[in-house]
């Protein structure tokens, strides 16, 4: 079976030219298997690294594709000019392993903490020798951090005045500087073994902050050490050309942040560079975990600026055919230049917003062909590859979204009834609009669309219903329909951070006019998701609101709506709780765990204080073995549900909430494996009532099944799918519950199969107790009977954890709010039923705690007294006759085998 390893394969071409220095990521292209990286010299000439991904078979190929490298000429077609590839690497290799890249590093080459390949896809083990990095995507095309030769950061301030040519990498004062500093420092490490280069890679503002890089063949900490020593001979050779700053010169082995755009920087750094030639604006990065994260940009096209500069030019006097001209432009440059930065993004709002404020006060008409430039436009600006470009400007404009779709809403409204019908289908929008006529006195108005979601060929449906009765007066002149996936990741939440817009936003326009019923049918973007809301943007508060709108039904596949009036509308969908009732759910579990909690204290300190007197026989000890392992695994189970509950999902580092949910799964499913354990010695009693089995091998079994088997499954499960952070809920410290592995499945599937499995068990039991035993009348059956029955289920059901059944209502009919409330009411005070109806309702420990309790030396007396007239009398009716009337149901075989002992 061939299995594929790719290399890392990295070409430095010098070609003329001369440009700004980057900003975003405008200059990175990545085609397929091949990644041009543009690095910008000083002077006539400028750097390209392609980073090419190549397979090989065995190690013969290998060694060819090394020998390829070395005579590979640069292709003629790519760029003007001379050029010449002055160095080529083989750096990564990678192998498949069940489904997973697990990549390595080269002989030379190394890995740089704390990311490698794709820091959000990409895990790199730092303990294992070499380091190795596991990745889960189907190529690396998308991958940053490769191997590299060993790296040493330095940096130094020089006091002087900074200028922002020294962001310019084609000025002549930032030339001089890298020139000045790199020789100089080349000068100074040159000695150094293992020395292969360095180069300046910032300049930063407060006088003016050098930033460098030393690459070299050595390890980095030999390297580091051997730079510390001649960092005097680099400062004094510094120091001839700039006036550097005392203290300031410093050297770094790691550093939390690299890139080509940013350079180096440390946690919470941040860093601010104009934008790259041909736009205007700045762009600031912040140093995460993860590398350089942008969280400001202002990176504006010249052209869009020229475009807002000719509106405010002609706004006084404009015409019809100036607003066609002006949009049709804004299309052109949006087409030729692709990139939708924040700052293009909030450009492009901002002129469609002021034609169609324009358009409006004027009463302009809008053409059907200037309508198309504008659903052009607004399918660019709403591709879903832009959506975090949309959350970086909503950050500082948070309106611009739906300012966004009113003015889309502006501009329909002003298409004429000549112009129609329209019919715009776009990747990320759709847009129709139609004439109204007497057929909708018969038929009403039909909306329907399809759109498909990224990476996915399942669309989703979006529908419009109008029914003819809402147009029996006199008929509106027009109907507009617009739907679009993107709108509902950009249009902002503020009611709850677990809703979710889980469908196309639609919106429905028919001016003037007003209708009493309109349907609307979704088709759900996740089908997991639960609990839908019908709602609206509200443009005056700018948030979902469900006025006037009703759930009709739902599916598992659709939800259909009801509102009483036209506007955009869209579903909003939170997982499993009502959010009605989740106040009152949580009220209830934190007061059950807290008397939960409470009651398995007392049960263990109850066993604690007996366990001399409950274990002298063995059906005795092994029901109270159960017992304290049932009481001990519920107890840390809800302590740890209580922790995974305060601590919050996105706390940093989420070892904290991945732990929680681990243990709090582990000892979930011990809680069950116990109960499990007390169903089959029961069972074990009924059908084999004469057979002993040794102790010793029943805690054997007890031990391996009580806690071997919650161990593996909830080892699997963590292993399986933590890699690909599909261990967890992203809102909450509990297990997942969305597309994929589902881990929530390792527990819900073991608990209701083990539930299942003890609700046979007391079916059994019931049967069992149901039969008359031997010698007694018919007319005192039913009520022994009875009474039998009635102990048994309040033993039983707590001790099987019968009540975790309803959570199968909770799962089936999760709207139905009974469920919820039961499940939590029941199931948080499980500790509680068990020490009222597993402990106090056993009459031995009801006595010898009574005993131990009691203050008079002569009820003591006496109830030892009875205690031992008891033990003395020899098994036979009068001993069960008695313990039918006050004895424990369970109890050392009390009711189950009566009926087989001799009368």
């Amino acid at each position: 079976m061939r299995a594929p390893v790719f290399w890392l394969i990295s070409f430095f071409i010098i070609t003329e030219s001369g440009d700004g220095i980057l900003g975003g990521n405008d200059d990175i292209e990545t085609k397929r298997e091949l990644i041009v990286n543009k690095k910008n010299h000083p002077g006539s000439v400028q750097e390209y690294e392609l980073l090419l991904q190549v397979s090989y078979k065995d190690s013969k190929e290998k060694r060819d594709l090394k020998n390829l490298l070395k005579l590979l000429k640069p292709p003629s077609l790519w760029l003007h000019g001379p050029m010449e590839i002055v160095r080529a690497k083989a750096t990564t290799y990678c192998g498949n392993r069940n489904g997973v890249l697990r990549c390595t590093c080269e002989d030379g080459y190394t890995w740089f903490p704390p990311s490698c390949l794709d820091p959000q896809k990409c895990h790199l083990h730092m303990a294992e020798s070499p380091q190795s990095c596991d990745c889960h995507p189907n190529n690396l095309t998308q991958s940053v951090n490769f191997c590299e030769r060993t790296k040493v950061w330095g940096t130094f301030k020089i006091n002087e005045r900074f200028t922002k040519d020294l962001w310019n990498s084609s000025s002549a004062i930032y030339s001089k500087y890298t020139t000045g500093i790199e020789i100089q420092l080349k000068e100074a490490y040159k000695s150094i073994q293992g020395f292969e280069s360095v180069r300046v890679t910032q300049f930063r503002d407060g006088n003016i902050i050098a930033g460098y890089e030393v690459v070299g063949s050595s390890s980095a900490s030999d390297l580091l050490s051997a730079m510390e020593q001649v960092a005097g001979k680099a400062q004094a050779g510094l120091r001839k050309l700039f006036p550097l700053e005392d203290d300031s010169f410093r050297i770094f082995g790691e550093v939390q942040c690299n890139s080509i755009f940013f350079g180096f920087g440390f946690n919470k750094d941040e860093y601010t560079l104009p934008c790259s030639r041909g736009y205007t604006g700045n762009i600031t990065a912040k140093c995460q975990p993860f590398g350089w994260q942008v969280i400001r940009e202002t990176c504006v096209l010249s052209q869009l600026e020229e475009l807002k500069k000719n509106f405010s030019v002609f706004a006084g006097n404009a015409t019809e055919a100036a607003m066609s001209s002006l949009v049709q432009n804004l299309s052109v440059v949006i087409r030729q230049n692709p990139s939708t930065t924040a700052g293009n993004l909030a450009s492009v709002v901002s002129i469609l917003g002021n034609v169609s404020s324009l358009s409006l006060a004027s009463h302009f008409r809008v053409s059907n062909s200037t309508m198309e430039d504008v659903i052009n436009i607004a399918d660019h600006i709403l591709n879903s590859a832009s959506v975090n470009n949309w959350t970086i400007l909503l950050q500082e404009e948070k309106h611009a979204s739906s300012q966004l779709l009113e003015t889309l809403e502006n501009i329909s409204v002003l298409v004429p009834p000549t112009a129609l019908p329209l019919n715009f289908s776009r990747e990320f929008i759709n847009w129709k609009g139609i004439p109204v006529s007497e057929s909708q006195h018969k038929l009403g108005y039909n909306y329907q669309t399809e759109l498909f979601p990224p990476n996915t060929s399942t669309p989703i449906s979006g529908r419009v219903i109008i029914g003819s009765d809402q147009f029996q007066r006199s008929l509106p002149e027009t109907i507009i329909s617009m739907a679009s996936l993107t709108l509902g990741n950009i249009l902002p939440f503020t009611k709850t951070r677990n809703d979710h817009v889980n469908g196309p936003v639609i919106s429905t326009l028919i001016q003037n006019y007003s209708v009493n019923e309109i349907f609307l049918i979704f088709s759900k973007i996740d089908s997991n998701l639960s609990q839908p809301h019908c709602v609206f943007w509200d443009f005056s508060h700018l948030q979902w609101d469900d006025a006037g709108c009703h759930l009709v039904n739902e599916t598992p596949d659709m939800v259909m709506c009801r509102c009483t009036h036209l506007t955009s509308f869209s579903m909003l969908m939170s997982p499993f709780v009502p959010p009605a009732i989740t106040p009152v759910v949580k009220w209830i579990t934190f007061v059950g765990l807290g008397l939960s909690i409470g009651s398995l204290i007392l049960c263990l300190i109850i066993e604690a204080l007996f366990w001399k007197q409950v274990k002298k026989s063995q059906t005795s000890h092994t029901r109270h073995i159960c017992m304290v392992n049932i009481a001990l695994c519920l107890v840390i189970a809800d302590v740890w549900f209580i922790i995974a509950a305060n601590v919050k999902a996105t706390v940093n580092p989420s070892g904290i909430c991945i732990a929680a949910v681990f243990l709090t799964h582990f000892f979930y499913l011990s809680l069950f494996f116990w109960m499990l354990m007390v169903g089959i010695l029961l069972a074990y009693r009924i059908v084999f009532v004469f057979h002993h089995m040794a102790i010793s091998l029943m805690m054997a079994v007890g031990f391996c099944l009580g806690y071997g088997c919650p161990l593996i499954i909830s080892v699997i499960t963590i292993a399986v799918t933590e890699p690909s952070n599909g261990y967890r809920r992203k809102d909450s410290c509990w297990l997942n519950w969305s597309r994929g592995s589902k881990p929530l499945l390792a527990l819900a599937v073991p608990a209701l199969t083990i539930v299942t499995v003890n609700l046979v068990v007391v079916l059994l039991v019931l049967t069992k107790l149901w039969r008359p035993a031997v010698g007694e009348r018919l007319s005192q059956d039913n009520q022994a009977t009875v009474v039998r029955v009635g102990k048994s289920l309040l033993i039983l059901t707590p001790l099987l954890g019968l009540t975790w059944g309803f959570g199968i209502g909770t799962m089936v009919d999760s709207q139905n709010v009974a469920w919820h409330v039961i499940f939590a009411l029941l199931n948080a005070s499980q500790g509680f039923f068990i020490l009222c109806f597993g402990m106090l309702l056993d009459s031995k420990l009801r006595q010898l705690l009574f005993n131990k309790l009691s203050p008079l030396n002569s009820w003591k007396q006496t109830s030892k007294q009875n205690s031992s007239d008891l033990s003395a009398k020899p098994k036979g009716t009068k001993f069960f006759n008695a313990l039918q009337h006050k004895g424990n149901t369970l109890g050392e075989e009390k009711f189950i085998t009566k009926e087989y002992q001799p009368k």
